[in-house]
C-alpha cells in the first residue's frame, strides 16, 4: 500500500506531509512495511509460489528415490 492518497484521521492532512506525530508514525511504518520485498505480494501468489516450490522438492525427492 502506498501512503501518498492516505489522509490522517488526526489532522486531516495528507499523510506524506507528516504534519502531526500521527501521520509521522505511520508514514515511517509504511515506509518500513514497503522494505519487504514480499509485502507486495497477495496472499493468493504467495500459496501458488508455496505450492510450486512443495510440488518442485517432492518432484525432486520422487527423482532421487
Amino acid at each position: 500500500m502506498t501512503y501518498d492518497r492516505l489522509v490522517c484521521a488526526n489532522c486531516a492532512a495528507p499523510v506524506t506531509e507528516g504534519r502531526c506525530p500521527v501521520c509521522r508514525a505511520n508514514r515511517e511504518r509504511l515506509s518500513q512495511e514497503n522494505q519487504n520485498p514480499f509485502a507486495q505480494l497477495n496472499p493468493m501468489t504467495l500459496i501458488a509460489l508455496l505450492a510450486v516450490l512443495i510440488a518442485a522438492v517432492a518432484l525432486l525427492a520422487h527423482q532421487t528415490a
